[in-house]
C-alpha cells in the first residue's frame, strides 16, 4: 500500500516527511504478532527507540492533514486524540525490568501502528 503525500507544514513552510509506514507497520508486527519470536533485551531498546522516532515524526505529519478536514469531522477528532495518546506514551521511560520494557514497546507498537492508519485514512480523505 502507498504512503499518501506528505502535507506541506504551513508553520515552517516544508514538506513533512513521515516515516516510511511499511516499515513501521514492519517493526509493529514484530512486537505485536501472535506467534512473534520472544525478543532479546536489546532488539526491545531497539525497536522502542525506533517505534519513539517513527511517532514522533507521524505526529506532525497526521496532525497536518487534520488540518485540511472541518472542525466537527469525526475522523479529525480521532486522530487529534490519538495525537494525544502518541505524545503522552513518547513521555513514558523505558522501564527497570525486562517485562516493564517489552510492555513499553507493546505500548509504543500500538501507538505507532494507531497513527499510521489515520495517516492512510486522513491522506485518502484529503
Amino acid at each position: 500500500m502507498a504512503n499518501a503525500t506528505a502535507p506541506p507544514d504551513p508553520d515552517s513552510g516544508r514538506t513533512i516527511v513521515p516515516p516510511d509506514i511499511a516499515t513501521v507497520r514492519a517493526t509493529v508486527r514484530r512486537l505485536l504478532a501472535a506467534d512473534a519470536e520472544p525478543l532479546a533485551a536489546e532488539e526491545v531498546a531497539e525497536m522502542t527507540a525506533r517505534l519513539r522516532e517513527d511517532i514522533a515524526g507521524l505526529i506532525p505529519s497526521v496532525e497536518a492533514l487534520t488540518r485540511a478536514l472541518p472542525k466537527d469531522d469525526i475522523p479529525r477528532a480521532c486522530a487529534l486524540a490519538c495525537i494525544g495518546e502518541a505524545q503522552m506514551r513518547l513521555r513514558l521511560g523505558d522501564g527497570d525490568t525486562e517485562p516493564v520494557r517489552l510492555s513499553v514497546a507493546v505500548r509504543m507498537a500500538r501507538t505507532a501502528n494507531a497513527l499510521a492508519d489515520h495517516h492512510q485514512a486522513l491522506g485518502r480523505a484529503s
